[in-house]
């Protein structure tokens, strides 16, 4: 048969193409093209490349499970309505579909007529009723002549079932879509169902023969933005890298066969105008209609924009807003051809963006374009006099923000790039070059700059203070920030509540560091309520979410060096949650949760869980900003008591050993309570090696008016037989109401034993049963199992106390439990661990809950880390403790 005109018949074109043999099957993408052609009319919608026909091939070689195999026709964009009728009629021909001889064929290459239309509406209506006819339209886009939808719209709606359309496109047909939509008779699958997921991607690396780590995967999948030709592309080129996991972090797009893709595909698509604007908002993010406008002089951005996102020319509308973004591998191979065909308009464009996003109160994407124009006193310039230079050390911004300032020249003119060029270097603990950049600051600061410039400044000394451990220089700086605070504009700090926030979590932790507990607390609660909006609870103000976890986790220790041990779990498991729910990255996490945590487990004489819990401070601590010297002692201290309540004084000693002078630790010049600290746990230390005498010479070596000190030798001379000093030293700690709760426990225990000694049998059992009465709401346990033979034995021997407050009191000689969990575990992670629970192997898990093995790894580690477990089995029982299974 010939078409109109007498062209011949192109054969390939009812031919479905060959589906590739590297394959992703996307089972559930099948499911509903299946269900979908039960219906009138099936719309697959996709940018070029996003896997739109070899989807509908890989379904329609399988049969489409429809009554009769799919035709197919693959549209050509120069088809006259004319032309496309007759090879809607061939293909109809070629799948044996019998139409009424009335038909008729088109005889003009220009259009048919109405009563073409009807016949064969009613022909396929009459004719195949029982055995409906589904046919592929591939690549129908709006291209097509209006009369040709409006043809297809006509018979598809008059064949009365006999007629079912599957369209493949990639801009939305001239259909009128709304009316299918409206009816029910639509099934679409869109851009956003075809992107692959991590498993899509991890499939067809595997069908490479490609092995790429999790972490590598995740990184394809958020740079392709799950675009299945940048994937496929990609792997292509994996295959050819000597590094395929290397390839993955660095390759450039400009640099691949993914740039030719893209710039004859869809660049080259577009006429001249369209091309400039896209070269033109490539510099951008996200362009709005208006900036576009300024980026290229004309006033046409809104109706070209709105085009190219319809047409999925892989620019989409960001939400519901006016802004839009390009996909960044097409955005990335744009900016490489605009500095081709254009040198030196980039700068330029970044400049008139930056001015543009400062007019309309956009101050992070301002400050990026402008830094990136290397226009650095205008950057730096609106970060200061914004009042927003915290927002380098916290927020989602940070990490862009030190970024887009990191080639900020030494020699920059003025006080803002200085103080900036300064912050950037403390946010990497780079010490000279921070004190170089400051003295630059300083030289152009005075008492009449301006107020936010010398607020800048204090807090950046408050910050200074706190990463060189000077607490003189921390309290003052802090002093004048404070002063600036009520001098700068309030509605320029309530802008602002990530600096006072940063201010006071660093004041507070300086406190800490220096045992000045009550002004650390004082600082660090204050911190807190600053992160806080009190109309919808803490964390909420935005970019506070870092000050606020270390904030909690400084409150935390402060706790647990008080001896409250609840209150110091909550402020630690807070902390925990904190990181989590904001997705902290690994280097802005302390470990400071984690190390509260086991310190609590080991006063509770859990020893399994503050092991699990100081591996995973020390872990986190590995991958995150440089640990307190606060919080380094605490952290020994904790490993050397879990060492001795093991039995295994030498280790304890070879763990503190690690913080004297030489040691790896950062401890030169600790306060007077951690070497204290110190000194009473390698007493401990002693004292479990059986080695009383030296115990006592360790403690008096440094002598302190610390209540721990005082109970660490009252025992190392008990331990030693000096029964009478030992009473002695006990009878100068303070009044009870002062003590930490472990040092309350500690010495009722000490005094019972002494008691007991002097046959005064009824004040043994008095100080025996006080001590419980401590312990119980903290559920202390470590002191009873640290005391000598007297207090287990008799313990062992006491009847047990009746129950009271709706819980079973028990005399306190084990653990009570793992410790609480730090956040819930989602459905999937406990389905995971049920299948774990059957004693099912990885990849029996995976089989049985239809995902990858590696898949079910990710979720062990997140159970491992939630339950605060290292392995399968403890996981398991742990949960079966909580309830959880």
């Amino acid at each position: 048969m010939a078409r109109p005109q007498c062209d011949p018949m192109l054969t390939a074109r009812f031919t479905a193409p060959a589906v590739p043999k590297t394959l992703v099957h996307r089972p559930e993408l099948l499911r509903r093209l299946t269900a979908g052609v039960q219906g009138p009319l099936t719309l697959i919608n996709g940018p070029a490349g996003s896997g739109k026909t070899v989807l509908t091939a890989h379904w329609a070689a399988a049969g489409g499970r429809a009554p009769r195999p799919p035709l197919w026709l693959t549209v050509e964009p120069d088809d006259a309505p004319g032309v496309f009728w007759a090879y809607v009629l061939e293909a109809l021909h070629r799948g044996g579909v019998e139409l009424p001889a009335g038909v008729g064929r088109p005889t003009r290459a220009e259009g048919v007529t109405q009563s073409f239309l009807v016949r064969l509406a009613a022909g396929l209506a009459e004719s195949e009723a029982a055995r409906p006819v589904v046919l592929v339209l591939d690549q129908f886009d709006t291209a097509q002549p209006p009369a040709m939808t409006e043809g297809l719209d006509f018979v598809l709606r008059h064949a009365s079932g006999g007629l079912r359309i599957v369209l493949t496109s990639r801009t939305d047909s001239l259909l009128p879509l709304h009316r299918y939509r409206a009816a029910g008779e639509i099934a679409e699958i869109r851009h956003a169902d075809l992107r692959f997921t991590h498993a899509d991607a991890e499939a067809l690396l595997a069908e490479h023969r490609l092995d790429i780590s999790q972490a590598g995967i995740r990184l394809l999948v958020q740079r392709t933005e799950g675009w299945a030709a940048g994937v496929r592309l990609c792997a292509l080129a994996m295959q050819r890298s000597p590094d395929p996991e290397a390839f993955v972090r660095q390759f450039a797009a400009d640099r691949t066969t993914i740039a030719d893709y893209l710039l004859t595909e869809v660049l080259d698509a577009q006429p001249p105008a369209t091309q400039d604007l896209l070269l033109r908002v490539s510099v951008t993010d996200r362009v709005h209609p208006d900036l576009a406008d300024a980026l290229t002089g004309r006033d046409d951005a809104a109706r070209t924009l709105a085009g190219l996102a319809r047409d999925n020319a892989f620019l989409e509308r960001v939400d519901a807003s006016a802004w839009y973004r390009l996909h960044p591998l097409f955005a990335e191979v744009l900016r490489a051809h605009l500095r081709q065909r254009h040198p030196g308009l980039e700068q330029q464009l970044h400049g008139r963006a930056a001015r543009w996003l400062a007019g309309t109160g956009r101050l992070n994407e301002a400050v990026v374009q402008a830094a990136a124009a290397g226009d650095w006193p205008f950057a730096a310039g609106r970060l200061v006099d914004d009042l927003a230079i915290g927002r380098l050390f916290t927020g989602l911004e940070a990490e862009q923000l030190n970024r887009a300032f990191a080639p900020l020249p030494a020699d920059a003119p003025g006080a803002a790039p200085a103080l900036v060029g300064a912050a950037a270097r403390l946010v990497v603990q780079d010490l000279p070059g921070y004190e170089e950049a400051v003295r630059r600051a300083d030289s152009h600061l005075g008492p009449g700059s301006d107020a936010a410039a010398r607020l800048s400044r204090a807090f950046l000394g408050v910050l200074a203070g706190r990463a060189t451990g000077d607490p003189a220089a921390t309290e003052r700086a802090a002093a004048d920030a404070e002063h600036l605070l009520g001098v700068v504009p309030a509605p320029l700090v309530a802008a602002h509540p990530e600096l006072r926030a940063l201010l006071l979590a660093a004041l507070g932790a300086v406190r800490l560091g220096a045992g000045r507990l009550d002004g650390a607390q004082s600082a660090l609660t204050a911190a807190v309520d600053a992160c806080t909006e009190p109309a919808t609870g803490p964390g909420t103000e935005p970019g506070t979410q870092y000050p606020l976890c270390d904030a909690l986790g400084s409150l935390a220790l402060a706790e647990l060096l008080r001896g409250r041990l609840r209150r110091a779990a909550e402020h630690a498991r807070a902390s925990l949650v904190v990181a989590e729910q904001s997705a902290l990255p690994p280097e802005r996490r302390s470990g400071t949760g984690y190390l509260v945590l086991a310190g609590v487990a080991v006063e509770q004489d859990d020893l399994p869980a503050a092991r699990s819990h100081l591996d995973l401070a020390t872990a986190t601590a590995a991958a995150g900003p440089r640990p307190e010297p606060a919080a380094v002692v605490q952290a020994a201290v904790i490993g050397a008591r879990i060492a001795v309540a093991e039995g295994d004084g030498e280790a304890a000693l070879a763990v503190l050993a690690r913080l004297r002078p030489g040691g790896t630790a950062p401890t030169a010049g600790l306060p007077a309570w951690a070497a204290d600290a110190l000194a009473v746990a390698e007493s401990a230390a002693h004292l479990a090696r059986g080695d009383a005498e030296a115990a006592l010479r360790v403690l008096d070596a440094a002598p302190s008016g610390r209540p721990e000190h005082a109970l660490a030798r009252a025992r190392a001379l008990l331990a030693a037989g000096h029964t009478e000093p030992a009473a002695h030293e006990l009878a100068g700690l303070p009044a009870d109401d002062g003590l930490a709760a472990p040092v309350r426990v500690g010495a009722c225990l000490l005094r019972a034993e002494i008691a007991a000694a002097d046959g005064r049998a009824g004040e043994a059992r008095r100080k025996l049963a006080e001590a419980v009465d401590l312990a119980r709401p903290a559920d202390l346990r470590r002191p009873f199992a640290e005391s000598g033979p007297w207090v287990r034995r008799s313990l062992r021997e006491a009847p047990r106390p009746a129950p009271r407050h709706n819980r079973t009191a028990e005399w306190p000689t084990g653990p009570d439990g793992p410790p609480p969990v730090v956040e819930a575990l989602s459905a999937r992670e406990t389905e995971v661990l049920r299948q774990a629970a059957r004693m099912l192997s990885t990849e029996e898990i995976a089989a049985e809950l239809y995902v990858s093995a590696n898949t079910v790894k990710t979720h062990l580690k997140s159970i491992y880390r939630k339950l605060c477990v290292t392995r399968r089995s403890d996981a398991v029982h742990r949960a079966q403790d909580l309830g959880l299974l």
